[in-house]
């Protein structure tokens, strides 16, 4: 085993996982499961400090050979659909007549969050004794964190920033509206960090926990957080912008799979034992979009991550005399052992009742051994539908015994009543995949990727239900820990910005290049793109890198004939070519012809040496040579032209993506700036 590893802990539902992998190869060289510790008084972070002992303590790893530690956390999503949440207090600015106006955007009326107002007068300098009175008054009525929000903060933060060091002078904790976005739009800026507000004081008590835990058994490695967008923040980040982490569990498994496995196009579905999360692989890589948390919009961007409460520990509804549903109670929560996993004995003179728990009526198997729970993983297994080795198999015996009394009960033979539970967990799986399908065009190549400790449970008969591949991912049931070892490094933000000029948007996208190399990312992973709304007068500039360690995932980079066979799956069939290619990255096309009046189309995709698509375009023209060859020939293709088409630039290690740029004359100068390298540039058509 290679001397230094890095470690990934994944709070699920049911279970707490933790991997180490070697920090070179990405080889699972350890790993250890623990409860979810949900009534701890620490919460989930108890969960976490016991699966790391239990990763060192039987696996050998010595605290100094980890090189990073990286966990997903429920917490701050828990706390918001619990109502577990601070009693936020909004300090609103803006000038004396914009004061009805800043109020009603500010006043977050009918939120579900409990909130209280103040505001101040900026046409005046605000003073500390001015600004000291407001919070005082916030704290006073109940306020536990406050909110500094200015109507054009993100130009000038100043008084944003003054009015939260002052209500932390006060103890109390404090977001500044332009921390959390650039948009500036002022209503949904606060409501978003409203939101971010009121689960601080969760996120710094979990934060100081963990990491005083880990000090104290002599880990001094960095300790990160995922994020909802699947990138890595470190605690620091966690305690001021926990909002990020929202969906960071299922960020995790989508890391872990894309890691694993070489799907272009696919559905990955993570089969927990308390829920099934869904998410959408489209040319390499997770759809992203805005986040809504109760019914609240954000400017937070994540993963497009359904989550649904049918899994492979989900208790079986029966109303009526059938099967009704499954879920979404789950056997953990409700602290009661599968049937499957009991011995045969336990079972003995037992019989299938229904029990009312938290407002839901379930199956329940009573018997000499006690009352145990019947959930799917036990259909799965009295069916015989799970291999002999896998992480949810157990005695077929006890399976079959647990189903024959849920048969009894709904008046059915045993085979019968398990695949009614199959089919009725998997309904609103197969539903909402077949939807995300639609939603985003995906097609009939599309394959369902299974993860999670239940995914052999659920995972294949959707697959078969929607006639599509499926394919089990390696270490299925630690997906989600891998992916949190492996970085998976992305990062977005957004530039206020009235228009794009090129000289703003290359700075832009070589800072963030430089940031993602500074922060651990290989330099020939990373791409950056940029996109401007005018309508926000934003530009939003995103990079993706990979960390050393996923630089070699599947131990090898692709062949030459491999990369073709994925653009070419990419581009929708037959006849793809490499136009161009660097080191690090290959651009290919193909031609497709059009309709009987529609004109062909050149689509065209830009792969790195592992197989991730770093850039797609519908139609678009490839212009290769040397470096004046290429700037000479896009400048000969943009001019004329009122608005100047996509435009990408590829060469020495990096892309360059100039979607942020409309200007034709912006464009050829922002090449010019990027020339260094350059062997191909990708235009839109």
């Amino acid at each position: 085993m290679s001397d230094r590893v890095r470690v990934g802990i994944d709070v699920g539902g049911t279970f707490t996982k933790a991997v180490a992998v070697e920090s070179g190869s990405g080889r699972v060289v350890g790993r250890a499961v623990v409860p979810t510790t949900h009534s701890d008084p620490r919460g989930v972070a108890r969960g976490i400090v016991e699966a790391l002992g239990s990763l060192l303590s039987g696996s050998g790893i010595r605290p100094g050979q980890i090189d990073m530690i990286s966990h997903s956390t429920t917490q701050a999503i828990n706390a918001l659909l619990e109502s577990d949440t601070a009693r936020v207090g909004v300090v609103a600015m803006g000038v004396g007549p914009e004061r009805k106006d800043v109020t009603r955007r500010t006043c977050l009326s009918g939120s579900s969050m409990q909130v209280l107002h103040e505001f101040l007068d900026t046409s005046r300098l605000l003073t500390e004794r001015g600004v000291d009175a407001a919070v005082s008054r916030l704290r006073e009525g109940g306020a536990e964190v406050v909110v500094a929000a200015e109507a054009f903060g993100v130009d000038d933060p100043s008084n944003e920033r003054f009015v939260a060091e002052r209500a932390r002078a006060q103890g109390l904790p404090a977001t500044a509206s332009h921390e959390i976005s650039g948009t500036y739009g002022l209503e949904i800026r606060t409501l978003t960090s409203a939101v971010n507000a009121s689960v601080l004081p969760r996120a710094r008590q979990v934060a100081d926990f963990v990491e005083s835990a880990l000090r104290e058994a002599g880990v001094s490695a960095p300790l990160m957080v995922m994020r909802g967008d699947g990138g890595v923040s470190d605690m620091g980040t966690f305690r001021t912008r926990p909002i990020a982490t929202v969906l960071s569990g299922p960020a995790a498994s989508v890391a872990g799979a894309l890691l694993h496995t070489r799907v272009a196009d696919g559905i990955f579905l993570e089969v927990g034992g308390t829920s099934t999360n869904i998410c959408v692989i489209r040319n390499g890589r997770p759809e992203i979009r805005y986040v809504t948390v109760r019914d609240h919009p954000t400017c937070v961007r994540s993963m497009d991550v359904r989550v649904l409460g049918a899994a492979g520990g989900s208790l079986v509804s029966v109303r009526r005399g059938k099967v009704d549903s499954v879920g979404p109670r789950s056997a953990h929560i409700a602290g009661l052992r599968y049937s499957c996993f009991a011995e045969p004995a336990e079972l003995e003179g037992g019989s299938a009742v229904v029990r009312e728990i938290a407002g839901g009526s379930y199956a329940l198997v009573e018997a000499r051994g006690g009352t145990f729970a019947i959930t799917p993983t036990c259909a799965a297994n009295a069916l015989g539908m799970i291999g002999e080795g896998d992480n949810s198999a157990a005695g077929a015996e006890s399976a079959r015994a647990a189903l024959s009394m849920l048969g009894s009960l709904v008046g059915s033979s045993y085979s019968e009543a398990a695949l009614s539970v199959i089919q009725t967990a998997s309904f609103p799986i197969t539903k909402a995949a077949a939807r995300a399908i639609k939603e985003f065009g995906l097609g009939r190549q599309t394959t369902v990727v299974g993860g999670g400790g239940g995914a052999s449970v659920l995972a294949p008969f959707v697959a078969k239900q929607l006639g599509l591949e499926y394919e089990l991912s390696p270490d299925a049931e630690v997906i989600s820990s891998i992916g949190a070892a492996s970085s998976m490094m992305r990062d977005e933000y957004e530039i206020p910005m009235a228009s794009a000029d090129p000289g703003s948007v290359s700075e832009a996208a070589r800072g963030a290049h430089e940031s993602m190399v500074a922060r651990g990312a290989v330099p020939e992973t990373v791409s950056v793109s940029t996109e401007f709304d005018p309508e926000k007068a934003l530009l939003r500039v995103s990079s993706v890198g990979s960390v050393d360690m996923d630089s070699g995932r599947a131990g090898r980079a692709f062949g030459d004939e491999e990369l073709l066979r994925r653009a070419a799956r990419m581009l929708g069939g037959p006849g793809a070519a490499a136009e161009a290619s660097t080191e690090h990255h290959v651009a290919f096309s193909a031609r497709r012809q059009g309709g009987l009046l529609g004109r062909a189309r050149r689509p065209a995709v830009i792969l790195d040496r592992y197989g991730s698509m770093r850039l797609s375009m519908e139609d678009a023209s490839v212009i290769t040579g040397t470096a004046s060859e290429v700037l000479d020939a896009l400048e000969s293709a943009v001019r004329g032209k009122r608005v100047a088409p996509r435009v990408c630039l590829m060469g020495g290690m990096r892309l360059e993506d100039l979607s942020g740029l409309s200007d034709p004359g912006q464009v050829v100068e922002a090449a010019r700036r990027s020339a260094d390298g350059l062997v191909a540039a990708l235009v839109g058509r």
